[in-house]
């Protein structure tokens, strides 16, 4: 997904440029979406009609499905939040944003005084020809970018996303070289980047737990879309630990400091998941005879403090498939067996 925002004084002709760069966009066969941001009040429905009673009536939000869908929201989103929820309703190609100039996205500007180190163009929205709006929209395809906070780069060089957003406008770096970012996250309506190792272990560790549920029991033939939801009342994990190891095929394989985190915390998870009662210093986990990827028959064993712990099937399975999903995003050839030692 690329983001744009056109910003500009009023009586500038922000909207008219906003509905040229949206139909231009449409026309080359993208999917866009557009935000239009205003410091009056905005109401999606007209006074006195059913939507209308229910926002007065208190709810603090209101959707309308008809012909269309509209959500009516008691609040002032932030701007993050409302492109993470786009991510979240389509597959949308590019956002046009009119307004919101203090955020950090590829601007095109309707007049002089909204110019700043964001801004790509600024262009004269009411003298402005058909070719140089085909103008305008190649440069937004090549400078536009995704939510800053998911920009990973680390290929290049770069893992701030705002140094890559930089990169971008300049002309420096293209959205094609970055990493390839299949998992996003928001924590508390704020959203959290995932660089590639993170992204990668999320998603296959979620397709590996879907795949030992029946899915046919509720009609899903094709996983194309995952969502989840995971409301958190308790302290997250303590992060610290005092080592871990990864044996693949009987040979040790050297971590970073980041990677043993993310390995360790996932174990100590699934541990806690399972309700181990006592005190645990010490997991391992140890699978065997694994053959051309296929988990389905391959051995199991999971030890605390030193001894055996009892786990059913279907626990199996998912710890099986979680423990695989961490170690395909570090490891790339063939894998036959995997031990794991985590020392809390």
């Amino acid at each position: 997904m690329k983001i744009i925002s056109i910003v500009g004084r009023k009586n500038t002709g922000k909207t008219s440029l906003t509905v040229k760069v949206i139909e231009e966009l449409t026309s080359r066969g993208y999917k866009v979406a557009s935000i239009k941001h205003s410091h009056h009040s905005m109401e999606m429905d007209r006074k006195n009609t059913d939507t209308w009673k229910h926002k007065q009536a208190g709810s603090e939000i209101v959707v309308g499905i008809g012909s269309t869908t509209f959500f009516n929201i008691r609040q002032d989103m932030d701007l993050n939040r409302l492109l993470y929820l786009i991510k979240h309703m389509d597959n949308i190609d590019f956002v046009v944003i009119e307004g919101f100039k203090k955020y950090k996205y590829p601007k095109i500007a309707s007049s002089s005084d909204v110019v700043d180190e964001f801004t790509i163009k600024q262009v004269d929205s009411f003298a402005i020809t058909k070719e140089g709006i085909n103008e305008l929209v190649d440069l937004i395809e090549q400078k536009g970018h995704d939510i800053v906070d998911t920009l990973f780069a680390n290929n290049c060089g770069f893992n701030n996303g705002e140094v890559i957003a930089h990169e971008i406008r300049e002309g420096n770096l293209k959205t094609e070289d970055l990493d390839k970012v299949h998992s996003y996250m928001s924590i508390d309506n704020k959203v959290v980047g995932l660089n590639r190792f993170v992204s990668d272990y999320l998603k296959k560790s979620v397709l590996g737990i879907i795949s030992t549920l029946n899915l046919e029991e509720y009609n899903i033939e094709d996983v194309n879309k995952i969502e989840l939801l995971i409301d958190n009342n308790q302290e997250i994990l303590d992060s610290k630990f005092t080592n871990c190891k990864i044996s693949i095929n009987e040979k040790y394989i050297e971590l970073k400091v980041n990677e043993k985190e993310i390995v360790a915390n996932s174990i100590k998870a699934l541990i806690e998941s399972i309700k181990i009662y006592g005190r645990v210093n010490e997991i391992t986990v140890e699978i065997t005879e694994i053959v051309n990827d296929d988990l389905h028959n391959s051995k199991i064993t999971l030890k605390t403090n030193g001894n055996d712990v009892k786990i059913n099937e279907f626990t199996s399975g998912i710890i099986k498939e979680t423990v695989y999903a961490i170690i395909k995003t570090l490891y790339k050839g063939k894998i036959n067996e995997i031990k794991i030692n985590v020392e809390v």
